[in-house]
């Protein structure tokens, strides 16, 4: 009963919104709109505003779809990134009640101060400053994060209800299946499911501030793992200036020029670097330090969604973003096609064709002037057209860069992105396959070729001896009884990375 009463309060919110235009199917989207409320507003307003009616799990549904730019219309994911992740409070009284049970004692006993007034409200939590009780000290400023009472359920609700709104989509819709709209709400679910677990978020903030402890330009708080469940966090209270308030950061001395600089660098380093980087990092999230020895470090904040990438992709999107700084088009479109993302009957010269179609006109301007995040956005568009298939790790990067890029333009109107990245992603290549690359990459594989290397003549005995006739019934018994595929492939294994080693010497030579 709860399911369906829920159900028909979305219905009446579509209604009122004149949602009716979304439905794929032509003859249903006829026969509701004879029942819809009339309105001259933009569809994407409309779709904004009844996201926001239906409460704040359905906003962040929204925020998440903005995201996917590259399957929704650009006015609809235009108006869906208005949606701010800000939601009324609920009961403080709530909040601590819910701290003390996750603490398992008052709180008085935890913190010397609480305040009940929530620093920061969101649709999963809510942020309240205090004090740790220390024996022998004066205690530490620290932010306690809690999620919201019966969040889990809610959500649960809701998002069943998506699910069955994709699956319409899908069924009723013949363009349904390259929309993927059971993936989307799939991948709204995870991100909301990595939410729900503050000590996944204390995981990821933990390792991101290990990843930046000696650098000078990021800030991360330090996690108090005593205090911390899988509905309480308490970490490091950050004092600094929202990154958006850039009169405030000049007026404190902060060279802003400067820090939009650190801002790529800081995104880059996380890329490729470390291949886990802050996939959240709208202005909200981002603080700059003010005072002292700081002044000028980015800070940043809320690690409920980080985004992950492998070697592989590390690889592909460095070859892609040098070729594009040099207008290879040939070997992007390569790139896509050896990485597996187009059908293999992709022709390469159509498909470099309409890449260079994309580009050519973009970089007719002054490199100031290009937009990076617009640019991905045309190629997405033209993927369409090939069949690519849209990696979600990377749609999850490309709404990152368009965050860095608006706040970089947004702190320096003259912020070159290609000018001040193309170094940096020059060095990491020459790193990869440069000598330094060969070295690093032997002292990983170390470990395993210790433990291989000594069972090589005994191995290449084994595989010799099957060259002989009378012997060879007699070595095969003795190749299963051990392993024979093992054994071979072990065998493989070192002829291949002979020839991996040869290749690297190769590039070496030429690189010098």
């Amino acid at each position: 009963m709860g399911r369906l009463l829920r159900l028909l309060r979305i219905f009446s919110v579509a209604r009122r919104f004149g949602l009716h235009e979304f439905i794929p199917h032509a003859r249903v989207r006829r026969l509701l709109g004879l029942f819809a409320v009339r309105t001259d507003a933009p569809r994407g307003a409309r779709l904004r505003m009844a996201l926001e009616r239906l409460g704040p799990i359905f906003v962040k549904f929204g925020q998440v779809l903005s995201t996917r730019r590259d399957l929704l219309p650009l006015d609809v994911a235009d108006e869906l990134a208005r949606l701010q992740d800000r939601v009324p409070p609920f009961d403080s009284a709530l909040a601590m009640a819910e701290v003390e049970r996750a603490l398992g004692k008052p709180i008085a006993e935890a913190f010397t101060a609480f305040d009940p007034q929530p620093v920061a409200s969101a649709s999963i939590a809510q942020v309240h400053f205090a004090t740790l009780r220390e024996d022998g000290g004066e205690g530490r400023e620290v932010a306690v994060k809690v999620l919201r009472p019966g969040v889990e359920a809610a959500i649960a609700r809701d998002v069943a209800l998506l699910e069955t709104a994709a699956q319409l989509v899908d069924l009723l819709w013949r363009d349904g299946r390259r929309l993927k709209p059971r993936e989307v709400v799939a991948e709204f679910a995870k991100h909301l499911e990595d939410e729900l677990d503050l000590m996944r978020e204390a995981a990821s903030a933990s390792q991101l501030r290990r990843n930046f402890l000696a650098s000078q330009l990021l800030l991360v708080p330090e996690i108090h793992w005593d205090w911390c469940s899988q509905r309480v966090m308490v970490m490091q209270r950050m004092h600094g200036t929202p990154v958006s308030q850039i009169e405030v950061l000049r007026e404190a001395g902060v060279d802003i020029p400067a820090l939009a600089r650190a801002g790529v660098e800081i995104f880059f380093t996380q890329v490729f670097r470390d291949g886990f980087f802050h996939a959240d990092m709208h202005p909200g999230n981002i603080f700059v330090a003010t005072e002292g020895e700081l002044r000028g470090r980015w800070i940043a904040l809320d690690f409920g969604i980080m985004g992950t990438l492998t070697e592989v992709d590390k690889n592909y999107l460095a070859q892609n973003f040098l070729a594009f700084f040099n207008r290879d088009y040939t070997r992007v479109a390569q790139a896509h096609l050896d990485a597996g993302w187009v059908p293999p009957e992709t022709r390469v010269d159509e498909f470099e064709a309409a890449i260079r179609a994309v580009c050519e006109p973009i970089f007719a301007k002054p490199l100031r002037e290009i937009y990076f995040g617009r640019l991905l956005l045309r190629l997405f568009q033209t993927s369409r057209r090939f069949n690519v298939e849209i990696q979600p790790q990377l749609v999850l990067l490309q709404k990152t860069l368009l965050n860095i890029e608006g706040l970089g333009r947004q702190l320096d109107p003259e912020l070159d992105l290609w000018k001040t990245a193309k170094p940096y992603l020059e060095r990491w290549m020459g790193e990869q396959i440069g000598w330094r690359g060969l070295v690093r990459n032997l002292k990983r594989e170390a470990p395993y070729w210790a433990a291989t290397l000594p069972q090589l003549p005994r191995l290449l005995h084994r595989i010799a001896a099957t060259e002989h006739p009378e012997k060879l019934e007699r070595a095969l018994t003795a190749l299963h009884a051990q392993g024979a595929l093992r054994n071979r492939l072990l065998a493989a294994l070192v002829a291949v990375f002979g020839l991996w080693v040869a290749v690297q010497v190769v590039a070496v030579v030429r690189l010098l």
